[in-house]
C-alpha cells in the first residue's frame, strides 16, 4: 500500500473531516481514504469492458465459435 502524507492542511479542514469520519463512523483516516476513493473511482464511471459487451449485444450478440483455419502459414520472404 501506498503512503501519502498531506501537508499544510488548514486547521478548519482537518477538525471538518474528524467530524465527518464520526458521524460515518470511521476513523479520520478510513475517511480520507473513501473520500479519495470517490473522487478518482466514481460509482457511476464508465467501465468499458461493460461498454463493450453491452456494444455488441446491440448487434445481436457475437458468435466467437468459429473454427479457426489450421492450414500452416507460409513462411515469409523478404527478398
Amino acid at each position: 500500500m501506498s503512503v501519502v502524507t498531506v501537508r499544510n492542511l488548514p486547521e478548519e479542514t482537518h477538525r471538518a473531516l474528524k467530524l465527518r469520519a464520526a458521524q460515518n463512523g470511521r476513523s479520520t483516516e478510513a475517511e480520507i481514504r473513501e473520500i479519495l476513493e470517490e473522487a478518482v473511482r466514481p460509482e457511476a464511471r464508465i467501465k468499458v469492458g461493460s461498454e463493450l459487451a453491452a456494444f455488441g449485444q446491440s448487434f445481436g450478440g457475437l458468435d466467437f465459435n468459429d473454427i479457426r483455419d489450421q492450414t500452416p502459414a507460409d513462411p515469409a520472404v523478404f527478398e
